[in-house]
């Protein structure tokens, strides 16, 4: 017999926690990304995340509608991202309407 104890999940900031990127065309790139973050209800919830360059420019942005309560954590993806050919790397962050932007990070090469 396996036994679990339920850990109540506290909303901190949203993690990015996992990122699929995929070339398209040269120059526009498709991403698949995994977000953690307990969401607490329509208050409190992950509502975005965003492709940042090297110097944090904002390269896009994909909204996200409602909480994700009970899909934890939960992918969503963003296709057609145009990002300029002198970048190699990118960051991904997430937001809550708590706290912002803040959670975990992930750094990627894009593929050539």
């Amino acid at each position: 017999m396996l036994a679990t104890i339920a850990e109540p999940v506290v909303a901190g900031p949203a993690d990015v926690v996992g990122v699929e990127v995929t070339k398209s065309r040269p120059g526009v790139y498709n991403f698949t990304v995994t977000v953690r973050h307990g969401d607490a209800g329509w208050k409190h919830y992950a509502d975005a995340w965003q492709v940042l360059g090297p110097d944090g420019t904002v390269l896009a942005t994909r909204g996200l509608a409602h909480p994700h309560k009970d899909e934890q954590p939960f992918t969503r993806s963003l296709s057609g991202v145009a990002i300029g050919q002198e970048i190699r790397r990118v960051s991904l962050r997430a937001h809550d309407k708590v706290h912002g932007y803040g959670g975990a990070m992930i750094t990627v090469e894009l593929p050539k």
